[in-house]
């Protein structure tokens, strides 16, 4: 029964976590590239400023009951809890050293005098985000997966 209530609590949040991460890179991303500069880095910032706290949240907890699920499940559904804690690892790794760094800088910029460069760090930033969302998104269906197989067996 505890083994249950931890597969499907972390199974929540990594739907939660998936899906925040999609509606970011494919939602508010883009939306932001359509505004003017100074409202574009300004809606980026207080989306640094909010998501910097919502975001981790969800994400250690995620990452937390996925490895107690796979330290405590053995037999079927194994590979595709490795695969869910392997999704999970690499979101973790693209975050801290990716997004969250940059997100760091975006955060101190002048809105009214950002870096020469700082379009090419949103691009940068972009293309890391895609493939954050695309791990999210896929230790999200890997936990689906193992669960489906679990209730299967």
């Amino acid at each position: 029964m505890t083994g249950d209530v931890v597969q499907y609590i972390g199974l929540f949040l990594l739907g939660v976590l998936a899906g925040e991460e999609l509606i970011v890179c494919y939602g508010i991303h883009p939306a932001l590239s359509s505004l003017d500069d100074r409202a574009h880095l300004l809606a980026r910032q207080a989306l640094v400023r909010r998501l910097r706290v919502v975001v981790p949240i969800v994400m250690l907890p995620a990452a937390a009951l996925a490895l107690v699920r796979l330290a405590t499940v053995t037999g079927s559904g194994l590979a595709l809890r490795w695969a869910t804690l392997v999704a999970m690892v690499a979101f973790l790794l693209l975050s801290f050293l990716g997004t969250v760094p940059i997100n760091i800088k975006v955060n101190d910029w002048r809105v009214d005098a950002p870096p020469a460069d700082w379009k090419a760090v949103i691009r940068r930033w972009a293309r890391i985000d895609m493939l954050r969302s695309t791990s999210a998104t896929a230790a999200f269906l890997f936990a689906v997966l193992a669960v489906a197989h679990g209730t299967a067996s």
